[in-house]
């Protein structure tokens, strides 16, 4: 098949692109560098470089500036918004004057949609968002991603947990105070992290491709979260390290203002509802084997 991806150089879109490229897709990337794209893949700094004529049987919108890279000042805030929504307004452009429209566009979002008040309930697919920047951010995001919608296209958005994988993601920053002994639990320990192991990500991407009754949100989560204190457990007992050195909320609040207390001080029992009704199949259910692939 044909696919458009955007973000396709980011830790998820390089996992992504890779597994496309080894079943023999043809891959379009929009990037800023697409001169570290493999021969295998066509790389664009604009969808302008696309010619309207040009068939796309999938698009996949994973774009953005990393959201836990730099503290939130105001000017970082509007990049990370305006790096989402300029590309999804991009993409929709794009679509409007495609003359073959894809099957379905599939297009990042994050479970911190969900917002940060704290409650130990299930959620599924239908809670609410509030008015924290992350679950703002996120109904942007998704509200110009539907725009889709309206040209007949299937869309997906995928609100996607705390990605467990190699050479990204949250792990990497975790990791070395761990190994060092520094680890431990976070603030008070409790709060909720759902997590996904890449592979399964990626098989969820698969899942939305091939499954025409599958739309709109849909939880990227493994069915059994943890709380951050029995993750730092885990975390610690699969490095064989220590894990009792905790982090006291005022010193997150203090290093990290606002992003802080969204990511790491806050956090839901986001579950896959949608996927595990639909009869989707994790491998990585459990957070110990999940890890243990990982490291």
């Amino acid at each position: 098949m044909n696919f458009l991806i955007t973000g396709g150089t980011g830790f998820i879109g390089s996992a992504l692109c890779a597994h496309l490229c080894q079943q023999r897709h043809h891959i379009v990337v929009k990037t800023r560098y697409p001169e570290s794209l493999g021969l295998e893949m066509t790389g664009v700094t604009s969808l302008s470089e696309v010619s309207p004529d040009q068939r796309f049987d999938v698009v996949i919108n994973l774009a953005g500036e990393p959201i836990a890279n730099k503290r939130w000042s105001a000017v970082q805030k509007q990049k990370i918004v305006d790096s989402r929504l300029d590309t999804t307004e991009e993409i929709i452009a794009f679509l409007k004057n495609a003359k073959t429209k894809p099957a379905v566009l599939i297009s990042g979002s994050a479970i911190g949609y969900y917002g940060t008040g704290a409650t130990d309930a299930v959620i599924d697919e239908f809670g609410a968002g509030d008015d924290s920047f992350s679950s703002t951010l996120c109904a942007k995001w998704e509200a110009s991603a539907l725009a889709a919608e309206v040209l007949g296209i299937r869309t997906c958005l995928l609100r996607i947990g705390i990605v467990l994988g190699c050479g990204g993601g949250a792990l990497q920053k975790m990791i070395p105070p761990f190994r060092l002994g520094l680890g431990g639990r976070i603030g008070t320990g409790t709060q909720w992290m759902s997590w996904i192991h890449l592979h399964d990500l990626i098989a969820i991407i698969d899942y939305c491709i091939s499954d025409n009754s599958v739309h709109g949100p849909i939880n990227c989560t493994a069915p059994q979260p943890v709380s951050n204190q029995d993750f730092t457990k885990a975390l610690g007992k699969c490095l064989k390290r220590p894990a009792v050195l905790p982090v006291p909320s005022l010193a997150i609040k203090a290093l990290m203002g606002e992003m802080g207390t969204e990511l790491l001080l806050a956090g839901k029992q986001v579950r896959p509802v949608k996927l595990e009704a639909a009869g989707f199949k994790f491998k990585y259910k459990e957070l110990g084997a999940a890890l243990t692939s990982v490291l």
